[in-house]
């Protein structure tokens, strides 16, 4: 096969997809809105699940490269009450399936894995559309066009390529997430330190909650999650970094001072993240030349999944073209069908995990979902 695939995304699922292709000796160029792979930080821990997201790696030929970027410690697990008080304790005994890593030394690896030609780099699509035959063109920002005959969507939850394939638009599900920073945490914070432990620390009651994880370099990476409206969140002006956080930090009065210290006492402006979703059996029919994976294809709220279910699209897909080198549909075909059940099932699941977290029975029910007393 020498007709290049062009992928619209150079976020996890979209550069696994290429190097699983790449492996398999067929070319492929991403189209990547962002100038360069500096320009923005990458988000924070991801835990590594052995049944999706370390196989798409093994697929990639880089099972090596990821062990040597895991977080020592980084996949203990503790869960609080809103007073501070210790409800589990899970320390990273290294036997864990799910390691953790940050998600950008997990780019780079893939990116590093990569002929340097492959990404195009501030190459934003604005638009797409058919051209008959399987094939479609592409508008970038700067009025450029290119033509192709196998188009992958891996452009996130508001793709470009998605109106070629479905109608379907995310909805708000009703939460926000609330992204702040500590730095220097053990240092300058360490109460907060202490009570956030090595990993990840679950501060949970019904409707509202404090999430932390601990990252290398003394820094806790905090999400404040919160079920309120829309309008709830146009009503703080985060331009106002102290005002969003004086704001945010009274939606827990009376909680412990350590946990309201991640709100209140963040070295970063706190950064509202609403969580949008697609229909949970989103799915389309066949349309010759094109096909989507990640978020563009079946975004949920968060459940953990997310970047392993997006790497582990790219890596099957990446497969099942390489299987039918000569004949892109029934490739394409292959890769859908196994697509939609899998991902009705993960939006089903990521129900579930929000509810675990904010439902009524917040924080027990998720103690009960780590010890496995939900399961009895």
């Amino acid at each position: 096969m020498t007709t290049p695939v062009t992928i619209i995304g150079g976020g996890l699922g979209g550069l696994t997809l290429a190097r699983v292709l790449h492996v398999h000796g067929i070319p492929a160029t991403i189209y990547e809105a962002e100038p360069s792979a500096e320009a923005r930080t990458q988000g924070g821990q991801l835990d590594i699940h052995e049944h999706n997201g370390q196989l798409a790696l093994e697929a990639a030929d880089l099972t090596d490269e990821f062990r040597a970027i895991i977080h020592e410690d980084g996949a203990a697990s503790r869960i609080l009450d809103q007073h501070g008080t210790m409800l589990l304790d899970e320390p990273d005994d290294g036997t864990g399936a799910r390691p953790e890593v940050l998600r950008g030394d997990l780019r780079r690896i893939l990116l590093d894995s990569l002929p340097d030609e492959t990404i195009q780099w501030g190459h934003k699509v604005t638009g797409a559309s058919p051209l008959g035959d399987g094939r479609h063109e592409l508008t970038f920002a700067d009025g450029s066009t290119v033509s192709t005959s196998i188009l992958v969507g891996a452009d996130g939850a508001w793709s470009k390529i998605r109106p070629l394939l479905s109608g379907a638009k995310p909805d708000y599900v009703g939460t926000v997430f609330i992204e702040t920073y500590l730095h220097d945490a053990d240092e300058r914070h360490a109460a907060t330190a202490k009570a956030v432990g090595d990993g990840a620390m679950y501060a949970l009651t019904p409707g509202k909650g404090i999430t932390a994880h601990r990252e290398a370099g003394g820094i806790v990476h905090t999400y404040v999650q919160l079920n309120r409206s829309a309008e709830w969140i146009a009503g703080i002006n985060f331009t106002d970094a102290a005002a969003a956080r004086t704001r945010i930090a009274a939606e827990f009065d009376g909680w412990a001072p350590e946990l309201i210290a991640l709100i209140a006492d963040a070295d970063t402006p706190p950064v509202p993240r609403a969580i949008y979703a697609l229909p949970d059996n989103h799915r389309w029919d066949r349309i010759p030349g094109v096909t989507l994976l990640g978020d563009a294809a079946h975004l949920m709220a968060p459940s953990g999944e997310g970047a392993n279910l997006a790497m582990f699209d790219g890596a099957e897909l990446g497969k099942a073209i390489a299987a039918h080198p000569n004949d892109i549909e029934v490739a394409l075909a292959a890769y859908e069908q196994a697509l939609f059940p899998r991902s009705a099932s993960e939006a089903e699941d990521a129900h579930v995990i929000l509810d675990l977290c904010l439902g009524d029975r917040a924080p027990f029910s998720l103690v009960d979902f780590f010890t496995g007393a939900l399961d009895e």
